[in-house]
């Protein structure tokens, strides 16, 4: 749609795009924008989908003895994945590198990308940390936290009375 459609019919009968403010507006703040990014080789975050940002998927589940937590993390290495487990939360944390390269006879394309990424899970029951183990096959992160004893025994049954 063009500029000129928006505007009311007696101001798009007086004026062509070219004369009026709002279209010299646009045409000024383009260029600005052109002329800033040209220099850094980049696309600005959010007119690319996924451009320099990754958050993995995080499934968590709780049964009875331990809490499970399975974290999606394709393309990343398990040396840089670092997983921490405190009293009340897991963190993951870790890099994605990734790099591309075609060769033809007549030219030659090599891109690289990587950024990091950090997941704080919060954990509202006691467990015990020292015996947190983890595995990395085919791109999950399986991560088994068993709970404290005294977790499991917290609960209180309550007798109900019918009047």
């Amino acid at each position: 749609m063009k500029v000129r459609n928006l505007l009311p019919d007696t101001v798009r009968k007086q004026t062509t795009e070219i004369d009026h403010p709002f279209y010299s507006l646009q045409r000024e703040m383009n260029s600005l924008f052109d002329n800033f990014f040209r220099g850094f080789n980049v696309v600005p975050q959010g007119f690319a989908a996924g451009m320099g940002s990754f958050t993995p998927s995080v499934d968590v589940k709780e049964n009875e003895k331990e809490v499970i937590i399975k974290a999606e993390l394709p393309g990343v290495e398990e040396k840089d994945i670092d997983v921490t487990v405190t009293n009340d939360s897991v963190t993951i944390k870790g890099e994605k590198k990734e790099e591309k390269e075609d060769k033809e006879k007549n030219f030659y394309y090599m891109e690289r990308s990587y950024g990091s990424f950090c997941r704080v899970i919060p954990l509202e029951t006691e467990i015990e940390t020292d015996k947190a183990q983890a595995s990395f096959k085919n791109g999950i992160l399986d991560i088994k936290i068993p709970k404290n004893q005294k977790a499991k025994e917290k609960g209180t049954k309550v007798s109900i009375k019918t009047s």
